[in-house]
């Protein structure tokens, strides 16, 4: 059995397709599919009924998804921490974090935390949410930094546990007209108001989706759309319209009066901000930040 065999199984068992799934997985479809038949040769059961529209998971393909994340992430974890035993690679801390966040909070936060311990060499990688979710689940890095909200989806469950370690907010913002006001805004009630929207990859999409804002505000009519909160700031900076933006993001541009909430508190979203960790004992490295963190 292969690692690839795998990442394999849970790329096809998220996608429900063998083509999206075998592009994710940058090889060809006929080696995708020889590969997951593969995996089901040595289990010893069909893994995915392919004879329903869409490929779903049979009784066995299901039990064996409760496990492999888990035990994709062990397996790298293993060879990483050996790596580190054997000399071979430093003991490093690996974090992912949003983009917003490796911006506008990760470098204080390293700071206070670095000024009661001594942390060592530390790794971050900033990306989308659900890039940073897919590095987690493989066992890439061994902390996530993001925004969290209750409502909104996400793909960690028991085998994650979290710690909220700031707040912030999520709030419609627009440029200012020439007396100051939103060029765009969300309280006049007018009949059609540009919205910038997050794309499918964006945690703060996710936050902001789960809202239902463009149900609840008539008018508002998606004109742009990106995965990153700085893309959408630029352009509702640049008056094309209304975006929801972290708060801690957007202080700068407010103060210098170049953005101006475009709505009221009550389109205000509360979030948290918080570090997500496998339940599972990680590195020594890795422990010990976590109890300094548990310790504040």
């Amino acid at each position: 059995m292969e690692l690839i065999w795998l990442e394999d199984f849970v790329a096809l068992a998220e996608t429900g397709n063998f083509s999206r799934a075998a592009e994710n997985r940058h090889v060809t479809q006929p080696a995708f599919s020889r590969r997951v038949r593969a995996l089901e040769d040595w289990v010893g059961a069909p893994l995915f009924d392919r004879a329903t529209p869409g490929v779903t998971l049979t009784a066995a393909g299901q039990q064996f998804r409760t496990g492999a994340d888990e035990l994709i992430r062990r397996i790298i974890q293993l060879r990483r921490e050996s790596r580190e035993a054997g000399g071979q690679e430093a003991a490093t801390l690996r974090f992912a974090a949003t983009h917003a966040l490796s911006f506008t909070f990760f470098p204080q936060w390293m700071r206070d935390l670095e000024a009661g311990t001594n942390m060592g060499p530390i790794r971050l990688i900033s990306d989308s949410m659900q890039a940073c979710e897919e590095l987690m689940m493989h066992g890439e890095a061994q902390f996530l930094l993001c925004h969290h909200h209750a409502a909104a989806p996400s793909r960690f469950g028991a085998q994650f546990r979290s710690a909220v370690v700031g707040q912030d907010a999520l709030a419609p913002f627009s440029a200012p007209d020439a007396d100051g006001k939103p060029r765009w805004s969300l309280i006049d009630g007018a009949e059609e108001v540009p919205y910038l929207a997050y794309s499918d990859e964006s945690g703060l999409g996710r936050i902001v989706e789960a809202q239902r804002f463009a149900d609840r505000i008539q008018g508002l009519r998606t004109v742009f759309s990106a995965r990153l909160a700085a893309s959408l700031m630029t352009m509702a900076r640049e008056g094309r319209g209304v975006a929801w933006l972290p708060v801690s993001l957007v202080e700068t541009e407010v103060a210098l009066g170049r953005l101006v909430r475009a709505g009221g508190v009550d389109l205000e979203i509360p979030v948290d901000i918080r570090v997500f960790r496998p339940i599972t004992r990680q590195s020594p490295a890795a422990e010990a930040f976590w109890s300094e963190l548990a310790g504040r």
